[in-house]
């Protein structure tokens, strides 16, 4: 069976039998763990709580609510079906124009209405992957690389490597400076890769992070900025969480920096989708949004093999263009997303876990540094293991984000209600309830330990001290009941 599967492989492409696809690392085996056996208050209560998914669920009744009351945004109810035909004819690659339309409109929205968005530059993509997948192809050769500031987003490898032959080099950060973005860092990055012949074509930053929740503030922007500018290379923003902000300090955009910068415009290229802001990663809208007229005329023709369906346009052009709910939605879901925030980190400090401060996103970056029984990769994953097999949470390593510190990890908290999330923090409690014990036990053992041998060493130095003295002393398997005890110094002292 072997053989054949051996031989089977001869006769596929390269890029269908690499590995470069990541389904097998952490990242994605935990939730090869959920899916095996998930959680469900009722059905299934000891399952696996996904923790590991990133999904914004907090406000879809206000996207119910809005369907019911426009039932013709979808030609599938009586009251749209007259759109059906102009919907389900062919449609080429440029879009629905009141799509873009809406879209440009949303993403101004999205940023605080700071700026504006050209709607003749927005190019379709299936969801953020397709988006990503696209870029590389009209930027990149394969072989090709782009740095990435680390920790960063575990499918980035299948996003642009999979099928484009692209390269990653991570820019290493940490937490000294609570992983921010140094221009040394980068600079450091691009040197090293130069010095190992690999050609450099851009950088790519997520702001909002995924991983850690924080904003990039204007002056690293600025900074970011000039450097690719000196480098002549490209500057990819995934801004895919821009909505999800829920505390200070204010989301700062690319377009914002660069508006108020003199440098090149086509070397500026921003990814978006709705899949993070709005709860619609199963809709598939991926955006390209680029400065350099060729990228967007090139990224045109390439969407062709991924855009977004005629049917999720219609709709969404009309739910994105009703301004009165699209305010009402960022504004409740910016709020809901800093209450559940506010519960999942308080549950947290409460059993002495602390977390990277964070604004934005879907998750919290946890520091579990301090149960780790080594702090190495392989002790980051023993206690993966332990979380996921044993305590049921579905939660990411930071070793599957490129953290060069063993002991983070990655816990989404809006993707769930809120009953869920109490269990959740009621098992986070029992895991460190047991790790707590664990580490007493192992005080104790070793303390007792240290006692023996102390006891041993004492005794040997008795035994000593007797001999030289002229006192026999036997070891106590030799002795018999009525052997005679030899007397100790303070024996001798007192008698």
């Amino acid at each position: 069976m072997a053989s054949s599967a051996s031989k089977n492989s001869l006769l596929l492409s390269k890029i269908a039998t690499n590995e470069k696809h990541g389904e097998n690392s952490p990242y994605f085996n935990g939730w090869k763990a959920y899916d095996q056996n998930p959680f469900h208050p009722t059905e299934n209560p000891e399952g696996v709580i996904q923790m590991g998914l990133a999904e914004n669920q907090l406000s879809f009744d206000l996207v119910e609510e809005w369907i019911r009351k426009n039932p013709k945004a979808s030609f599938c109810t009586a009251e749209g079906v007259e759109k059906f035909r102009s919907v389900a004819n062919f449609q080429d690659y440029h879009g629905f124009p009141e799509f873009r339309q809406a879209i440009a409109t949303f993403m101004s929205k999205a940023r605080g209405g700071r700026v504006t968005f050209d709607p003749d530059r927005v190019v379709m993509s299936g969801g953020a992957t397709g988006a990503n997948e696209l870029v590389m192809f009209c930027l990149a050769d394969p072989g090709d690389a782009f740095l990435i500031p680390s920790p960063y987003y575990p499918a980035y490898y299948r996003d642009l490597g999979w099928r484009t032959g692209v390269q990653i080099v991570p820019v290493d950060c940490d937490s000294s400076n609570n992983f921010k973005i140094t221009k040394e860092a980068v600079e450091a990055a691009y040197e090293k890769a130069k010095n190992n012949n690999i050609k450099v074509k851009g950088l790519i930053i997520t702001n909002p992070s995924n991983p850690l929740g924080t904003t990039l503030d204007k002056d690293t922007l600025e900074s970011l900025v000039t450097f690719i500018n000196q480098k002549n290379i490209h500057l990819v923003c995934d801004e895919i969480y821009a909505a999800t902000v829920f505390s200070s300090p204010k989301y700062t955009c690319i377009t914002q920096v660069i508006q108020d910068m003199d440098c090149n415009p086509n070397l500026i290229h921003i990814v978006y989708s709705l899949s993070k802001d709005m709860g619609f990663p199963g809709l598939r809208v991926g955006i390209v949004y680029s400065y350099n007229d060729d990228v967007v005329n090139i990224g045109r023709k390439m969407s062709s093999f991924g855009l977004v369906s005629s049917q999720t346009q219609h709709m969404l052009a009309s739910m994105l263009s009703d301004e009165d709910f699209v305010e009402k939605f960022l504004a409740t879901s910016s709020k809901r997303l800093a209450k559940r925030h506010r519960v999942f980190t308080k549950g947290l400090e409460e059993v002495g876990i602390s977390y990277l401060k964070s604004n934005a996103g879907l998750f919290c970056w946890m520091d579990l540094r301090r149960l780790l029984k080594d702090q190495t990769l392989d002790g980051e994953m023993v206690l993966w293991r332990v979380i996921v097999n044993e305590v049921k949470l579905n939660v990411s390593p930071g070793s599957s984000f490129k953290c060069v510190e063993p002991g983070w990890f990655r816990v989404c908290f809006a993707n769930m209600d809120d009953d869920t999330v109490e269990v959740a923090l009621k098992r986070i409690r029992a895991l460190v309830g047991q790790e707590k014990k664990a580490q007493e036990q192992a005080q104790v053992k070793s303390t007792k330990k240290r006692w023996q041998s102390n006891l041993r060493l004492s005794f040997s130095s008795s035994t000593r001290r007797f001999e030289q003295e002229g006192v026999s002393v036997k070891s106590p398997h030799m002795m018999s009941p009525h052997s005679p005890m030899p007397h100790t110094p303070f024996v001798r002292a007192i008698t």
